[in-house]
């Protein structure tokens, strides 16, 4: 029994000692995030959508609220922009912008920095067409379809009271099956308008990245609302991606300039800074509360901008 004590006490003085595992610094009980650390958000520039119009003879009505509502989700799902539902109300449709030759925008552009819109964007469908070619022969055909939509859009900037982008993008769809013949025209014609819808909805993503690009060079812009005793409300919150500590630098509304010669609009000076907020907490489903900063002489319309 002695023995055996012995050998047991020599086997564990000469084993190797066991290297503890370092701590993982992502696991359960070390280097977990804080819970009360918030994520902080990209700011969020406010999109007034205006709804597009169809001027091809095919597709009516139905492709330009597809080339719509398809935009309206594309932009809600980046990080960059934030449609105001409410905001398309002060321009109208893209129609009337189309037919009013533009002045329109620049005629409501102070309403609309009011309103904290950063840019206007209106569009139409300028061509759609689907074109189709099937066996002769059989009960069960072939078909090839090729429909293809182009879509005008317009990006203008509230804030500098000029249009930023004019692009027509092509959404060109290819289409090879096999179908059953049948005599009645009402299943094809269902089956074109739906290729057509598709190939609405293929033209409008292809703008996005052109819009995202854009955007990431232009300055958020928010407004100040309202004022009540030390509180400063502001028009951009939550949803715009506005955290709570974060500083506004208040600015003054800059001045029309026009061309001497034409009269025409040339855009609009910067305003000068005439302090900064601190923002404390939300109200509403997008606004803020902020006190003064630094500086003063702050009033209601005030822009406002990240510090």
């Amino acid at each position: 029994m002695r023995l055996f004590l012995i050998l047991c006490f020599l086997l564990n003085a000469c084993a190797v000692p066991t290297r503890r595992t370092p701590l993982d610094p992502g696991n359960q009980q070390y280097g977990q995030r804080p819970k009360n650390v918030k994520e902080f958000n990209p700011i969020r520039k406010k999109i007034a959508l205006l709804s597009f119009f169809n001027e091809a003879p095919f597709g009516g009505e139905d492709l330009a609220i597809q080339a719509t509502e398809e935009f309206r989700r594309e932009v809600m799902r980046s990080k960059d922009y934030l449609v105001d539902p409410s905001a398309a109300q002060i321009f109208g449709t893209s129609k009337d912008i189309y037919s009013g030759g533009g002045v329109k925008l620049a005629q409501l552009t102070r309403k609309a920095k009011m309103a904290g819109v950063n840019l206007v964007v209106f569009g139409r469908i300028t061509d759609a067409r689907i074109r189709q070619a099937s066996d002769e022969i059989g009960f069960v055909r072939k078909t090839k379809a090729l429909a293809e939509t182009k879509v005008e859009i317009k990006v203008f900037d509230v804030i500098s009271s000029k249009e930023l982008l004019t692009d027509i993008v092509d959404g060109s769809v290819h289409d090879d099956n096999f179908r059953f013949y049948v005599t009645e025209n009402e299943e094809n014609l269902a089956y074109r308008q739906d290729l057509l819808r598709y190939s609405t909805r293929v033209a409008v993503r292809k703008f996005l990245p052109r819009l995202i690009q854009i955007g990431g060079k232009l300055d958020w812009t928010g407004r100040v609302a309202k004022i009540i005793g030390t509180k400063i409300y502001i028009n951009a919150g939550r949803d715009s991606g506005v955290n709570i500590g974060d500083i506004l630098k208040v600015i003054t509304e800059g001045q029309d300039i026009y061309d001497p010669e034409t009269g025409a609009l040339i855009g609009i000076s910067k305003g000068d800074v005439k302090g900064t907020l601190e923002v404390m907490d939300y109200f509403g489903p997008d606004g803020t509360i902020a006190i003064l900063h630094s500086g003063g002489s702050v009033t209601e319309g005030d822009f406002v901008q990240l510090y």
